[in-house]
């Protein structure tokens, strides 16, 4: 098992990945998007391989904070491990990569969201150590935007 970050070459297996996290049409990776984002220093799409083949990612992004001087906070999003894959310490591999880049970044926390009603995938991130019980979180999505009246 090999965790790395993406290339442009990944974008068909992580397209793949998401596919299977979501069922909307407008699912697109690029191989361009996928090297505009390793070229920001603040994100990391990270992929799992095993024999040369994609069998899982995550997207870290750090994000600046004031709070606590100048550690960031990482949030974690599109986590996918293929489903032929899953219950075989994959996605823990993955996880403890991520927790390793957030400690040499000096993050205060990892934050992540997780569709309501993924209760194994909630049990996962419970595994690895998240704590689903302490905040709770909130989306607005982009079709939903314009709904608010201005005062």
């Amino acid at each position: 098992m090999n965790i790395r970050k993406a290339t442009a070459v990944d974008a068909l297996a992580v397209e793949a990945l998401y596919r299977q996290l979501v069922a909307a049409d407008n699912v697109q990776v690029s191989g361009e998007r996928i090297e505009q984002v390793a070229r920001d220093p603040n994100t990391v799409l990270l992929v799992v391989e095993e024999n040369g083949v994609v069998h899982a990612t995550a997207l870290v992004s750090l994000c600046s904070d004031v709070m606590y001087g100048t550690q960031p906070f990482a949030v974690v999003e599109n986590v996918v491990v293929d489903l032929a894959y899953r219950s075989v310490g994959m996605g823990r591999t993955l996880f403890a990569s991520i927790e390793q880049l957030c400690v040499e970044r000096d993050c205060s926390k990892i934050m992540l969201l997780s569709s309501a009603t993924r209760a194994d995938a909630h049990r996962f991130f419970e595994g690895v150590g998240l704590r689903g019980n302490t905040k709770r979180g909130f989306v607005k999505y982009r079709r939903e935007f314009a709904k608010i009246e201005p005062a």
